[in-house]
């Protein structure tokens, strides 16, 4: 009989062990809303995208015309 009411014991253990790690479903409710926007029509920007080369060079350029600069200004002016 001890045998019987263990094996009873030890299944319920077991039978709500597992029942108990289930997920429960939930249901989840998504609303979507159209919403139209009317804007004024304006001229597009437009943005000029320089590459890695072009910005180098402007940089480049930077630094050659204040070496120029200082040339000049050690030369002295003319007039």
């Amino acid at each position: 009989m001890k045998r019987v009411i263990y094996v009873t014991a030890i299944l319920f253990t077991a039978a709500t062990t597992l029942i108990s790690c289930r997920d429960a479903e939930e249901k989840e409710t998504v609303v979507i809303k159209e919403v139209r926007v009317e804007t004024e029509k304006a001229e597009p920007v437009v943005e000029e995208r320089k590459g890695i080369l072009e910005r180098t060079a402007e940089q480049v350029d930077k630094e050659v015309n204040k070496e120029v600069d200082k040339r000049i200004d050690e030369i002295g002016d003319d007039n």
